[in-house]
């Protein structure tokens, strides 16, 4: 039995958009604490979906907090886009705004890893008052040349593979600096979160290829301006998660978003690059402060 209800909500531009709902413990009890609380809502990355958090989300709503995670356009059992041009985290933004609407949350506290981070402070600069509290998962507001290009390197390649095993192995050969040492069970665990089943049995990358479109005009020498989103995000209690192998949130960058928000908290985990999981203890027990802050 699954401890989470698939729905569907609906962007601007008329995409049929999917979320996982996870009901927090307790929630039935009308006026009860779990019913009190702002929902967290878990982005995930560029190329993942809503299976990202399937550890961490059953967790948080045993602990009595209703987690939402939806897929992004173009990403898991969310519709494609019709223009790849809508690959951008404006669109994303303004999809997350028509889920939060649609289902009547006026506050919410946001735990997204890289491009959930990079929407969480952009959500940050248009509603700050409807963040309750953020987790950013190994991103700032300045990224790393060497981790945006490693990204370029592998995205949007369509890629597809006979079993899950060999699924695993690619990912292990593409992934493994981040995540080194770990058995094939972590690959295995990993691919079946990451791709899918196609009707002839082939395993192939769960998301859109069409996404890599606007990445791939990105200049890392070139980064918008990110510091005023991280300064109105931290009008609310923040915690960010850095992997210590990270290529993307250099340790200058997190040290500098310390000394601009000083009662920012931030942990980095060893023994891990982009992005943490967040099945590490490390990483359960600092969302866990985080919540308690919030609620």
């Amino acid at each position: 039995m699954k401890d989470y209800e698939d729905r569907f909500w609906s962007s601007r531009d008329g995409l049929k958009l999917h979320f996982r709902d996870y009901p927090a413990a307790g929630q039935a009890e009308e006026g009860g604490e779990a019913s009190a609380r702002p929902p967290v809502v878990c982005l995930h990355g560029l190329t993942r979906n809503a299976r990202d958090f399937d550890m961490l989300a059953p967790h948080l709503a045993q602990l009595g907090w209703r987690v939402l995670c939806p897929d992004m356009r173009g990403r898991g059992d969310s519709e494609y886009a019709r223009q790849s041009a809508t690959y951008t985290p404006v669109y994303y933004c303004d999809d997350v705004l028509n889920l939060l609407d649609g289902e009547g949350i006026d506050r919410f506290v946001a735990i997204g890893t890289s491009l959930g981070g990079l929407m969480t402070m952009g959500l940050a600069m248009t509603v700050p008052e409807r963040i309750a509290g953020a987790v950013l998962n190994d991103i700032g507001p300045v990224m790393e040349t060497a981790g945006l290009e490693r990204i370029k390197s592998y995205v949007g390649l369509g890629r597809s593979f006979p079993t899950w095993v060999h699924a695993a192995r690619a990912l292990e050969e593409t992934h493994g600096d981040a995540h080194p040492d770990q058995p094939l069970d972590f690959w295995i665990g990993a691919a079946k979160r990451m791709m899918t089943l196609t009707g002839s049995g082939r395993v192939v990358f769960d998301y859109d290829m069409k996404i890599a479109e606007p990445f791939a005009t990105l200049d890392a020498t070139r980064q918008a301006d990110l510091w005023p989103a991280w300064e109105a995000l931290c009008a609310a209690p923040v915690m960010v998660l850095r992997g210590v192998l990270s290529d993307l949130l250099g340790a200058e960058t997190l040290a500098e978003m310390q000394r601009r928000s000083p009662l920012v908290e931030s942990v980095t985990l060893p023994g891990v690059g982009h992005p943490p999981t967040l099945d590490e203890p490390e990483s359960v027990a600092a969302i866990e402060r985080l919540l308690a802050r919030v609620g």
